[in-house]
């Protein structure tokens, strides 16, 4: 069938990664079955709202490619798209069980309730509200009156996507309360009700709402709606693996992640594999992909763990998949903003060739700033570097003097300089000085660069070109 799935997170505060995965899984049902992929924003708490949320959330799911069908923005023909511009639709979706007297008005005052939560933890038993419901019940409605559900318990048999056959008994459900004291609905209430309006067919979530499901099947049947596809979401785990990730266990929000050079077809691949896989060893997947290979019964049961090395590595990878099958400009374009601040004051073509010779060591964007910076000002000249370097360090200064010159002399003599020619010369190096290449590649690649790694030799010395190669080999000669 047409899937009509939903996203509908809470503008509370940045986008974690549990977030976007659970705007992942509803969107690739929705693309595959040629159906709608709504974006409903729930900030129904008002004590948690933080403005600009909204904003930030149409942002992330804009970058990773998420388009939405119905929601903010776009509009559709079942709105409003925030819950808090919907309260008189609650309201009267309350009101119906009010009337059929499947909810009452109840202003038991809180600390009436803290009571009864002590009496039952005195006695070690399970607080449900429930067993003190008020003897006389009020099925009006009040302004400035929590209304709560009348529950009447009983064996509920369903069937989740991911978890399977479910049962769960009548010690399971409680009065709960579905519009508080202010007017606001709980997400408990207004979600059935939108879900219903809005043809919703997927409800996906995590599996911390299973237990609230019984619940939930309690009010499907009071308004008698069909019950949609029920589908709960393992946990992401922290690295550790013990526990439900969270920002303690070093996961970034996905701005950071963005703003530190992860790309949004390497997120959107990594999140859409965590807690999934179609049966394959393939690791990269582009967003068709995806589409056309995902389904709910590969969801994994238990919680998967959180890699944020595996997602680097696989950032890394789209980084050579974009350069390769997209070229250079369509790499460069993306990194604009993560060049060197020196960078600025050099021609794009220039900037286009460094990239081309160090795109293929890159993990994020973000890496440019570490791994160019000599290329668009000169290193300042360590030489215990060269001096304590694993290949250099049995070398006494004066050899590395002299290697230094033999090197500056044959690489002067170059008329045409270029990578093949480069590549000549320094093998001609090797023959003339008896080094070995990690000896002699090293010395220069260290006396152009001053940095921990570098691309091939011959490369980095065609884009610095001759004058500041040879400028920079004498600059350190004479400073040993």
């Amino acid at each position: 069938m047409e899937a009509v799935t939903r996203f509908a997170p809470s503008p509370t505060g940045y986008i974690h990664i549990g977030n976007v995965r659970s705007a992942i899984y509803p969107y690739l049902i929705a693309r595959q079955t040629g159906g709608k992929f709504i974006l409903r924003i729930e900030d129904t708490d008002r004590e948690r709202y933080v403005e600009g949320a909204t904003e930030l959330i149409e942002d992330t799911l804009k970058w990773l490619g998420l388009e939405w069908d119905e929601g903010p923005v776009v509009g559709g023909d079942n709105g409003p798209y925030f819950q808090s511009e919907r309260l008189e639709i609650y309201h009267e979706w309350a009101r119906k069980l009010l009337a059929a007297g499947r909810a009452y008005s109840d202003d038991t005052p809180p600390e009436k309730i803290d009571e009864y939560r002590k009496q039952c933890s005195t006695l070690k038993k399970p607080f449900l509200y429930r067993n003190y419901r008020p003897a006389e019940l009020d099925f009006e409605f009040k302004e400035g009156v929590p209304i709560r559900f009348k529950a009447e318990p009983k064996e509920y048999d369903w069937t989740d996507a991911v978890m399977g056959p479910m049962h769960a008994g009548p010690e399971t459900q409680d009065d709960i309360i579905l519009i508080k004291k202010d007017g606001y609905p709980t997400y408990n209430f207004a979600h059935i009700v939108d879900d219903a309006l809005m043809g919703v067919t997927h409800v996906m979530r995590g599996v911390e709402y299973l237990s609230s499901t019984p619940n939930y099947l309690a009010l499907y049947e009071a308004f008698g709606l069909d019950v949609p596809v029920l589908v709960s979401l393992p946990h992401i785990l922290a690295p550790t693996g013990n526990k439900k990730l969270g920002k303690r266990d070093g996961a970034k929000s996905v701005t950071e992640y963005r703003e530190d050079g992860v790309l949004p077809e390497a997120m959107l691949n990594y999140l859409a594999c965590l807690g999934w896989n179609d049966g394959t060893e393939q690791e990269i997947y582009t967003k068709e992909e995806l589409v056309g290979r995902f389904s709910l019964d590969r969801i994994q049961t238990s919680g998967a763990r959180y890699d944020e090395t595996k997602l680097y590595w696989m950032n890394g990878q789209w980084i050579r998949r974009i350069f390769d099958t997209e070229g250079a400009r369509a790499l460069y374009d993306r990194s604009i903003d993560f060049w060197p601040d020196t960078a600025g004051t050099y021609p794009e073509k220039y900037r286009l060739q460094v990239l081309s010779i160090i795109y293929d060591r890159l993990k994020t964007l973000n890496d440019l700033k570490e791994m160019t910076g000599y290329f668009f000002a000169d290193p300042m000249i360590d030489i215990d570097m060269l001096k304590n370097n694993k290949f250099l360090k049995k070398l006494s200064e004066a050899e590395l003097e002299d290697l230094l010159k033999k090197s500056i002399f044959r690489l002067s003599e170059i008329d045409d300089w270029n990578e093949d020619n480069l590549q000549e010369a320094l093998n001609g190096l090797l023959v003339e000085t008896g080094k070995k290449p990690a000896e002699l590649f090293s010395l220069i690649r260290i006396a152009v660069s001053f940095a921990p790694f570098s691309p091939a030799l011959n490369l980095t010395l065609n884009v610095l070109g001759k004058e500041v190669s040879l400028a920079r080999l004498n600059e350190v000669a004479r400073s040993i």
